[in-house]
Order: structure tokens, then sequence, then C-alpha cells
């Protein structure tokens, strides 16, 4: 195995007393981890730093066997982690690929996400103008795995107009109408998920409320649960913010 591409840093494990083993989402060949030989050295670490793109060389000589990886800086987002709210972004939204993602397999739009995603971060001049970003990227993650909810249509009338709600247990839309008399039972349905541009803070607090319920049953179960709690500090962070 042979593989030259550059890629976003997305989690970083001690190996040894030197080493780390590194997961990097790639465009065209996935989660891809590889070995790192002085991944814990002063000159690696500041290129190590999830978020960061840098450019990787992975070798095996099988493809079952773990590959040594070097890698050069390509673009650093280390300065963000100096700032509380960005750093919790950058946290959860890393590490949600590299546990949900498995290896090997390609998931071009959820790296162009993921890059969208780190850039808006880094950009913006506050969270307003990524929090939205980050709500279709969680919700990207679970359409690209097979946990997508069904916006197309009222799954009681049929109608495309007017969503309102989704369902919590079948992840389908639901129209106002339809709604009328269950909204407690339901989840609201911002409408930045549909129509796409800017969200304001509450249709962001609810996007965050309805894919955080779907990743939570679905996807990031049982020993996976466990990356939550850094999305937990993100929600947490934001509220602090005002959001």
């Amino acid at each position: 195995m042979h593989l030259t591409t550059d890629a976003i840093v997305c989690g970083v494990i001690q190996h040894g007393e030197s080493g780390t083993v590194v997961r990097l989402l790639t465009p065209e060949a996935g989660m891809q981890p590889g070995y790192v030989r002085g991944g814990r050295s002063r000159r690696l670490r500041p290129v190590l730093v999830p978020g960061n793109v840098v450019r990787a060389d992975y070798r095996s000589r099988t493809e079952d066997q773990l590959a040594a990886l070097t890698v050069e800086l390509v673009r650093s987002r280390a300065p963000l982690l100096a700032e509380p709210l960005a750093a919790a972004a950058i946290d959860w939204t890393t590490a949600l690929a590299a546990t949900a993602l498995p290896e090997g397999q390609a998931y071009p739009r959820v790296h162009a996400a993921l890059d969208g995603v780190l850039a808006a971060i880094e950009s913006a001049a506050s969270a307003r103008g990524w929090a939205a970003a980050l709500v279709r990227y969680e919700y990207l993650v679970l359409t690209e795995l097979g946990f997508g909810l069904d916006l197309s249509a009222c799954v009681v009338t049929g109608a495309r107009d007017d969503l309102a709600y989704v369902s919590p247990k079948s992840g389908a839309a639901v129209s106002r109408a339809a709604g009328a008399g269950y909204v407690d039972r339901l989840l609201p349905l911002p409408a930045f998920l549909i129509d796409g541009g800017a969200a304001e803070w509450d249709a962001i607090r609810d996007g965050l409320r309805l894919t955080g319920h779907f990743l939570a049953r679905d996807l990031l179960t049982e020993r996976r649960a466990m990356v939550l709690a850094a999305r937990e500090r993100l929600i947490l962070r934001l509220q602090r913010a005002g959001a």
C-alpha cells in the first residue's frame, strides 16, 4: 500500500514511548490510520493537531498492516485551540469523523463538509457564523452512514410544503398542520436544514437537538457513545456564549 494525499487530522493516540497512531480523513480514501514514528516529538506535536491539514504519505507491505505514516504540515489550525469555543467545536467535529467513519471507505462529501466547517470556524467572527454549518455536517454524517432523516415530504399527508417537525421514532418529516396537537412528541425541524442559508440561534438550537437525538440513538452507541462528551462540552460552551 502506498498513498500520498492531503488529509485532515481527526484523531491522535499515543503508541509506545514516542510514537502515535493517527487517524486522517482523506478526500478519496476515507478514514486512514497510520503509525507516525516520533509523533510525540517537539517537531511533530504541533503538526498532529486535530483540525490541521497535512500532506500524508502512507506505506505498508500489506493492506492488513498498519501503515507507516509521515506527515508535513499544509495548514495549521492550532492557534484556534486557544479559543475555548472554537477548540470545543474542532474537538467534536474531528472526533465525530474519527469515531463514526469506517476505515478505508470513501466519504468525499463528509470530507468536504468537515473541511468547510473547520474553515468557517477559522474565519467567522462569531460562533453564529459556523454553528449552522456544524449542524449540517452532523446531518450529513448521519445520511452518509445510512441513518439519514427523510425530510422530503410529510410522512402523514405527503405534503412537501411547510415541513416543521420530525418524528423522533421514524426520522421522517411532519408538516405543521399534521403535527398540530402532537408538538410535544415531535422534534422541531429548522428551515435551514432544508433551504440552506443562515440561521438564527433558535433554529440552530433546534438543529442541534434534532441531530443530537439521532446521533445518540442510532450512530454513537455502546463504546462509541463516549465521544458524545465532546459534543456536550461544545453545547455547554455555546450556551455560555449566549447561543
